[in-house]
């Protein structure tokens, strides 16, 4: 398995010969998705840096296997399980639904928390058991921040922590750098990366493990 950031919480990640492809963005968030061809795509919700599903292309000009709600799907042998949280601390109320996703394959259990914007419950950290890598918000403003990123990556307790959507060079969206994230982890731990290729058997087993991955 290979997972590239393409920025915000856009990530390409190929399975074997399956590509699947989450919250692809616009030119508005200040530079332009590359092009792409994915097999799935994923959408936490409905905002423009996340929801450009006609940015991504399907094998052989097909469509791709678009998931943007919650539910189960199994797509190629990838499966995707789909759950409601919000996207703010006021259910939904200030800025609506968001949907994680955790995706099954190859052994390794991913979860893509997209733009969640409150901390979790018990039943809402029981959705995670035994997920292996998360995909975090960690910019604040919009989502979590750095501080409330530390808090749920501590109750899922994944094997490998990717934070996303923060601010980068050419961002027009308004959040925070990764530093304060970093300092709070301990940056210490951060292993910076052009991209992460895993397999089961590579997974850390004693402690969770940041990985900074560069922009593609």
């Amino acid at each position: 398995m290979t997972i590239t950031w393409l920025g915000q919480s856009c990530f390409k990640i190929q399975i074997g010969d399956v590509t699947l492809v989450t919250d692809p963005y616009n030119s508005e968030v200040g530079f332009k998705l590359p092009r792409l061809t994915a097999d799935i795509v994923t959408v936490s919700h409905d905002h423009f840096d996340h929801n450009n599903i006609e940015g991504v292309s399907g094998p052989e000009g097909a469509t791709p296997f678009v998931i943007s709600s919650p539910g189960e799907f199994e797509v190629k042998g990838v499966f995707v399980y789909g759950s409601a949280f919000w996207h703010d601390k006021n259910e939904g109320k200030d800025r609506g639904q968001n949907i994680a996703y955790c995706i099954e394959a190859e052994g390794i259990s991913l979860a893509h928390l997209g733009d969640l914007g409150h901390e979790l419950s018990e039943e809402q950290i029981e959705k995670f058991d035994g997920v292996d890598i998360l995909f975090v918000p960690v910019g604040g403003k919009w989502t979590l921040g750095a501080s409330e990123a530390v808090k749920v990556i501590n109750e899922i307790e994944p094997r490998i922590v990717i934070p996303m959507h923060y601010k980068i060079p050419g961002l027009k969206v308004d959040v925070e750098t990764i530093d304060k994230f970093l300092k709070e982890m301990g940056a210490s731990k951060a292993e910076k990366l052009p991209k992460l290729k895993i397999s089961k058997k590579d997974l850390p087993q004693e402690e969770t493990k940041v990985i900074v991955l560069e922009k593609s």
